[in-house]
């Protein structure tokens, strides 16, 4: 019996999966990217704010002296 017809398909049959595996780790890394950015203008919105206020602070101890 002559299997060499399994060596053409091994090939296309292989690239299914492969392709199904990188289509999931791709979004996987774009939601945790979005993710990140999120968290990253949070923070940074949180230091604003705090920078905001530590210059209030800073200007009424100036006003005091």
């Amino acid at each position: 019996m002559d299997l060499s017809w399994l060596l053409l398909l091994a090939c296309p049959l292989m690239m299914l999966p492969m392709m199904f595996m990188m289509k999931g780790h791709h979004s996987d890394t774009d939601h945790s990217e979005h993710h990140k950015e999120a968290k990253d203008a949070n923070e940074l919105n949180a230091l604003k704010e705090q920078n905001d206020l530590l210059r209030e602070e800073l200007q009424q101890l100036k006003n005091k002296e």
